[in-house]
């Protein structure tokens, strides 16, 4: 399960299924040179993302692939 606190590097090490979703609200993430020290819940605030919108859709990929 994928958390707000989750650094996003580690989520799409652990889950590169999750790319699509990023890719979808076009954040770079995976090229991104914070990835490694940025939580989810502020790179969705930087961005002005809904985080509980962006948390649902990412762990439903990852559920739907497990």
């Amino acid at each position: 399960m994928i958390t707000r606190e989750m650094l996003i590097g580690e989520i799409v090490r652990q889950h590169p299924e999750t790319v699509q979703v990023f890719t979808k609200y076009n954040l770079d993430c995976p090229e991104c040179q914070i990835a490694d020290f940025e939580e989810l819940a502020h790179g969705a605030g930087v961005h002005h993302l809904d985080i509980e919108k962006l948390l649902e859709e990412l762990n439903c990929v990852v559920e739907n692939l497990a």
